[in-house]
């Protein structure tokens, strides 16, 4: 594998498991060194860590809410004192509450907003100050808003204020050759995904795409990876849906 990321420094939120960790694994695999962010379990942020230092890079775990601004601006300082520059963030941290529209409080609207809005709108403000010319922005958004799927109304609405945060920073930061760009998944087999789900549900999402299959953390990681490389210079402002062609 060539490393092209050799000497770079990632940042990537909610990396101690899931599609998080898979992104820093295959970060670290290109060559770069990693930053893991983590909210609570940070036995596995640190075997995350041993990973990656297990194959020749650098990586530190940062704990960090990422839905409250002032642990966002001291986790990128952070960052900043141990590796001296950041050239990628993958905004990854969020949050998942399904619920039909009629049913939400106040309560669960403002706590989704602020762990997949807040922590991306001012995780991209401190990379619009901080982030090294010619880096790269990714941030993690979802199938979900193009399709009409009672109970998600309430995350999609999170996700489409992600994709437009996404759009308008690409235009800000591109005469720096920063790159901005979402990435959008499908149904993926992580342990959150499976949680409350039944076999028949499952097989059910997978029919949806072409493949027959639900994604993989692997698959998102490996679309994460061909955004970041230098190849990926001349995209920008997009949303990349990875998702075997899932129709709604």
């Amino acid at each position: 594998m060539t490393l092209e990321l050799l000497g770079k420094t990632a940042l990537v939120t909610g990396s101690s498991r899931g599609i998080g960790r898979q992104i820093a694994f295959k970060l670290a695999d290109l060559g770069a060194n990693l930053s893991i962010n983590y909210k609570n379990d940070k036995t596995s942020a640190e075997r995350v860590c041993e990973h990656i230092r297990s194959i020749g890079r650098e990586a530190i775990a940062l704990q960090a809410d990422v839905s409250k601004p002032e642990q966002i601006r001291e986790l990128f300082a952070q960052t900043m004192a141990h590796y001296g520059a950041i050239d990628i963030l993958v905004n990854n941290a969020g949050l998942l509450i399904t619920k039909p529209i009629a049913q939400v409080t106040e309560d669960e609207f403002n706590t989704l907003f602020s762990h997949n809005v807040t922590s991306v709108f001012f995780a991209c403000q401190q990379a619009a100050h901080k982030l090294a010319d010619n880096g790269r922005i990714i941030n993690i958004s979802t199938t979900v808003t193009k399709i009409m799927m009672p109970g998600y109304g309430l995350y999609a609405a999170t996700k489409g204020a992600v994709d437009q945060i996404t759009r308008v920073l690409s235009k800000e930061l591109g005469a720096r050759g920063i790159t901005v760009n979402s990435v959008s998944p499908g149904p993926t087999d992580t342990e959150l995904f499976r949680d409350g789900k039944t076999s028949e549900q499952i097989a059910a999402m997978a029919a949806m795409s072409a493949c027959n299959r639900i994604g993989t953390p692997e698959d998102i990681a490996d679309a994460v990876a061909l955004l970041v490389r230098e190849d990926a210079r001349w995209i920008t402002g997009q949303n990349i849906y990875v998702n075997g062609g899932l129709a709604g």
